[in-house]
């Protein structure tokens, strides 16, 4: 098995995607000169290379690869070499255009950009084979190798292809996967709408039908198109792990965008050997560092806890939103060392060197069009110094006081057609669950419904609305063993197939929360609800209101107005040893904030009241210490309690009964002892 950290490198990691066929062969000279001046210590090569490195089918030119690794390596500089098949020649579709994907709705994508694959594609897969077998034995004994990097990106733009290859390779999976046709029939409840096939044969893709289509089929074809793009994973991981081996093997993934919530990492994170993350930025309004935490912490957690490196962020601005803003000075620093906090081993960046040609081309880079002499070149040459002061964090691992249950099939079914309400946005909840508990200055693992939980004081589930029976059974005796738990509304509802579990509502979730629902009753658009304690406290909920019939919870919140007026809103079930919470209608970020601080109280947890609004700590410890790190995302200086004395990495000074911490500003304590 190989080791799941990058070889070579003693510290944590530094560098980004190196793209050096952009670029005349006298410009790398300089770009290595200024490698050396920033620090990095990693470049990512070769990740869209396959129609270089292989200009015609069987011919291959491996010179300018030869030389761009030999040059690195003189000067210190470890390689994540990838496997370039994210981006077939043209010469490939060429000879095979039925590798191109196909919508949908019947529409075939043409070449030009990058991942458009039909993963089902015998072709393509032979070809992606062989292109990974001959780099991996021309250098997978290279001495300049610190890890394989395979593809890019998976999912991203197209996961599904909906062509006859894919029904064909889809009738396959269903065999596998179910047995019999009658298993096939009974799950996806064929006998709706006269449905029910009598073959095999009969069943294709659920392409684009009058109406809405059998939500069961849409939900497995999801789990097919994953499993068919971790098969070539696999395929080209094995060829690795075979001609390369003890050089661990990644690929990276985009775990917390909605955008690429195509992909189950929790099956990822176990063919691995080294979980890595892409992360940029979202400036639609919110909070951006919020977010960031929350992709840290949910890549951490497919890690299963153990270290992980960050593959790409920027240094600045990105190229493909509505509007990208550059970032403040500063921020690229900060950015950056909050994935540190939060377990990875590094920052890695896209790119090395900001492109002059392509879609990407205003997208920022380590070395901008600006050149050295700018703000971001000297932000870049500073974060690396800041790195090399970090060495001792590399193993260490983040501690974490809450869990988030968290579940990709589950988005996938709830974002099907016909749900009670379209105002109900599962992800929207969980953002907002992650955003109050952040407030709480809790760190967070994340958690399947199905995973042990007994560590965490306090566990979430914003908005669960396929939950298995094994998850419910797991839930109550986390329970039962003395944790607090909180529920959203709209959880627990159907089993993994899509089929509402029977008896009343929350179906997985009855016996846990001590509560039936009789009825979903969801707001109009713009609709408030308040809800009130027995002593006149109130706060506001809109989107979704329920019905709620206590079974041995107790009420503590009740509505006031609307259909659902004088009935139980909030819950609290006393089970066991501990509390299961319940929230039936969707509140404000305050209301929420309300609610989960008397859980956090039940739990047992700190308030942390006397630390400031976006001044993020977080604690890392191992072998080499405890670390903790400070982040103030505000504008004004801040004072941040220590729980010992210790020195401070980046500035050498001492930190005695507290931190004292700049507008901006990061800093990190070595706690003593």
């Amino acid at each position: 098995m190989p080791d799941t950290a990058p070889e070579g490198p003693d510290g944590l990691v530094y560098g980004g995607d190196y793209n050096p066929e952009q670029w005349p062969e006298e410009v790398w000279q300089e770009d290595v000169r200024l490698m050396r001046e920033a620090g990095v210590t990693l470049v990512s090569l070769g990740i869209f290379s396959w129609a270089l490195l292989e200009p015609e089918p069987g011919r291959h030119d491996f010179g300018w690869l030869d030389r761009i690794i030999a040059l690195l390596h003189e000067n210190g500089i470890r390689i994540d070499l990838a496997t370039p098949t994210v981006a077939p020649p043209a010469w490939f579709y060429r000879d095979h255009p039925d590798a191109l994907p196909v919508s949908r709705d019947g529409m075939r994508h043409a070449f030009g950009s990058r991942g458009a694959i039909c993963h089902s594609s015998p072709a393509y897969r032979e070809a992606a084979a062989a292109i990974t077998e001959k780099i991996a034995e021309r250098y997978g004994s290279h001495p300049a190798l610190a890890l394989w990097h395979v593809h890019n990106e998976y999912g991203v733009p197209v996961s599904a292809c909906y062509c006859d290859t894919c029904a064909a390779h889809f009738r396959r999976w269903l065999r596998t996967t179910y047995g019999t046709l009658d298993a096939v029939n009974a799950a996806w409840g064929t006998a709706f709408w006269g449905q029910r096939y009598g073959s095999f044969e009969e069943i294709q893709p659920p392409r684009t039908t009058p109406t809405t289509g059998n939500p069961a089929q849409r939900l497995d074809y999801a789990r097919f198109a994953d499993a068919t793009m971790r098969e070539n994973f696999v395929r080209e991981r094995d060829i690795l792990h075979r001609l390369s081996p003890g050089v661990p093997v990644t690929t990276n993934f985009m775990t917390a965008l909605s955008q690429c919530d195509t992909v189950d990492y929790w099956a990822w994170g176990r063919e691995v050997d080294l979980v890595s993350n892409d992360h940029y930025l979202i400036t639609d309004g919110r909070r951006t560092h919020v977010n960031l935490a929350m992709a840290a912490d949910l890549t951490r957690s497919v890690a299963g806890g153990a270290p992980w490196l960050l593959l790409e962020h920027s240094t600045s601005g990105v190229s493909w939103q509505p509007r990208n803003p550059a970032k403040a000075p500063g921020q690229l620093a900060r950015n950056s060392l909050a994935h540190v906090a939060r377990g990875s081993e590094g920052a890695m960046f896209f790119q090395w060197r900001q492109s002059r040609r392509g879609a990407e081309k205003f997208h920022s880079a380590m070395v901008p069009h600006a050149g050295t002499d700018s703000r971001v070149w000297r932000e870049v040459v500073r974060l690396g110094a800041d790195l090399t002061s970090l060495a001792p964090l590399r193993g260490t691992r983040t501690v974490a006081e809450a869990a988030v249950l968290w579940d990709w099939q589950s988005w996938w079914a709830q974002r099907l057609e016909w749900r009670p309400s379209e105002d109900h946005d599962a992800r929207e909840r969980a953002d907002s669950f992650y955003e109050a508990l952040y407030d709480r200055h809790l760190t967070v693992d994340f958690a399947h419904p199905e995973a042990g939980l007994a560590r965490y004081p306090l566990v979430v589930v914003p908005a669960l609305y396929l939950a298995t029976e094994a998850a419910g059974d797991n839930l109550r005796r986390y329970v039962e063993g003395g944790g607090t738990l909180v529920v959203s509304y709209f959880s627990g509802i159907v089993d993994e197939h899509d089929a509402v579990h029977p008896g009343p509502h929350p179906g997985a979730f009855r016996d846990v929360l001590g509560l039936t629902v009789e009825e979903f009753s969801p707001l109009g658009e713009g609709e408030k609800v308040r809800i009130a304690t027995a002593d006149g406290a109130e706060l506001t909920g809109d989107v979704w209101t329920e019905f709620v019939v206590p079974r041995g919870a107790e009420t503590v919140w009740t509505y006031v107005d609307g259909l659902t007026a004088e009935r139980p809103a909030v819950t609290r079930h006393r089970l066991g040893r501990g509390t299961a919470w319940y929230l039936s209608t969707r509140l404000d970020a305050a209301s929420l904030g309300t609610i989960l601080g008397a859980a956090a109280e039940d739990a047992g947890l700190p308030s942390r009241a006397s630390l400031p609004r976006d001044v993020e700590v977080v604690r890392r410890s191992g072998e080499s210490g405890s670390y903790v790190f400070a982040l103030n995302h505000t504008g004004t200086d801040a004072k941040v309690p220590l729980p010992a004395d210790g020195t401070e990495l980046l500035t050498g000074e001492r930190a005695a009964g507290g931190l004292a911490l700049p507008a901006g500003a990061v800093r990190v304590v070595r706690l003593d002892g």
